[in-house]
């Protein structure tokens, strides 16, 4: 145990807990709880968009990528440039026309609420199985730090993030996330420093190194559907990943939605990949000088804690306290996200119309915190089995490319097809489910390109059945 180090993580903890639990009297509403009363700043939406879309899994799973490979990781994140502005062209315009709590509002708009329900519900399993992998994660870093086994690892981070996202909903999510995304970045920064300092020669010689042996490269031109990391499925693959995630997925969506108005949700979504560019550089920065550092070694069995390790064995007492609380911070910050739009699927696509709108607002809120509860619950015990599944970056990634690609694909059907009808999107979703289950369990096919088959399968499907089966009038916006 070190006194100093576990001092700077516990007061951490405590500070960001009791700041976000400050924000509870501005809960009122729905819009209050859920969209944090849209008066949120642009450049605050930005940062927590790479909050929530970073997490531990890419601050303990990318350094691995680098330390094994290479920087290609890096042709994914060029294609989520590519779906960012697609989603600003395309969803973002759709999204503010009237007043939405959830990504599936325009689903009952277009097809109606079977359709919805549909959408909301693969929203509601795929996120769930995808955190309950980064909850996992974070039990990597915490047992590093106390030497305790996973199930309190899991409990004192979920107690802690639970608490501040019930009592501030959408606004201490926000305000949370500024905080943390500037700790874990300051963190990284830090552990950069001091691992460049720790290498005789220094940058130079790392590169020179690093250079020699190919850890260095960017691009992969091969063509390959069973490579994960080439420059086909880095600018289609990522396309359409990131298309499905920030346009489709409610964990990014709620984001968007918070914003003041439909230029203020752009700019937001668009600043947010400069800072993912530089956050993914980094991060892959940092693995790459590991294996200088390391002297060329084999990776280790647990890849995924070769960073978290180091800080923790090798930075000096003090800033190996930060660097480890900056880490907690990125998994408190995907958590509280989590939470929250989890709760708002739950309680605006089922609850609500379930009970027609018939209660005050104050009901309404209530149920709102009971889900955070129960969706805190759930999480922490999918983490429990996580540990099975693999790569933590690859595991939460993999999982929410099976379904993501079906809730595109029944997206771009009902915005870019005229008369779209709602038999023909719940039968090109159930094709699409099983052509992603073939894919996943049957093939090689690695999960960069998982999206882009679910999309174009879900789609094609549904335009087919659109001409052979009676779907009641036409829905338009």
């Amino acid at each position: 145990m070190r006194p100093v180090d576990l001092a700077i993580i516990a007061a951490y903890l405590a500070g960001v807990t009791w700041f976000g639990a400050r924000f509870r009297e501005s809960q009122t509403t729905l819009k209050d709880y859920f969209l944090g009363g849209r008066t949120a700043p642009w450049w605050a939406i930005a940062l927590s968009i790479v909050s929530a879309e970073t997490s531990t899994l890419t601050i303990i799973g990318t350094p691995p990528l680098a330390y094994a490979g290479s920087y290609v990781f890096l042709q994914i994140v060029f294609g989520y440039l590519l779906a960012r502005i697609v989603i600003s062209t395309i969803f973002l315009p759709r999204y503010f026309e009237g007043q939405m709590f959830t990504a599936y509002e325009l689903m009952q708009r277009r097809f109606g609420p079977r359709v919805r329900k549909v959408a909301s519900g693969i929203f509601l399993i795929t996120r769930a199985l995808a955190e309950g992998v980064r909850v996992f994660a974070i039990s990597i870093v915490i047992s590093i730090i106390l030497k305790t086994g996973g199930m309190m690892s899991i409990v004192v981070i979920l107690a802690l993030t639970l608490f501040y996202t019930f009592e501030g909903g959408m606004t201490a999510v926000i305000w949370t996330d500024v905080i943390q995304m500037c700790m874990y970045v300051v963190g990284a920064g830090v552990s950069l420093f001091v691992l460049t300092g720790k290498i005789p020669g220094g940058l130079s010689h790392a590169l020179h190194v690093a250079s020699a042996a190919g850890k260095l490269q960017v691009f992969d031109f091969q063509w390959s559907w069973t490579k994960p990391y080439t420059i086909w499925a880095g600018f289609i693959g990522g396309c359409f990943l990131t298309t499905a995630s920030h346009g489709t997925d409610q964990l990014v969506v709620q984001r968007l939605l918070s914003a003041k108005n439909q230029s203020e949700s752009r700019r937001a979504l668009l600043t947010s990949w400069v800072v993912i560019f530089v956050q993914f550089t980094l991060f892959l920065t940092i693995g790459m000088l590991l294996w200088v550092y390391r002297g060329g070694a084999p990776a280790p069995a647990e890849a995924d804690q070769l960073y978290p390790s180091f800080i923790w064995e090798s930075l000096p007492i003090g800033i190996a306290g930060l660097a480890m609380a900056a880490i907690v911070a990125a998994a408190m910050a995907n958590l509280s996200a989590a939470l929250n739009s989890l709760a708002s699927a739950t309680v605006v696509d089922f609850y609500e119309p379930l009970s027609k709108g018939k209660y005050e607002a104050l009901h309404y809120l209530k149920i709102a915190r009971f889900s955070t509860v129960v969706w805190g619950v759930v999480l922490g015990a999918i983490a429990l089995f996580a540990s099975r599944w693999g790569s933590v970056l690859e595991s939460g990634l993999g999982i929410a490319s099976i379904t993501l690609g079906i809730l595109l694909g029944l997206f771009l059907f009902g915005v870019l097809t005229k008369a779209p009808r709602e038999n023909a999107a719940i039968a090109g979703a159930d094709t699409g489910m099983v052509a992603m289950l073939w894919v996943k369990f049957g093939t090689a096919i690695p999960f960069t390109w998982w999206v882009a088959i679910g999309a174009g399968t879900t789609f094609a499907a549904g335009y087919i059945a659109s001409f052979a089966l009676p779907g009641g009038r036409d829905r338009g916006i």
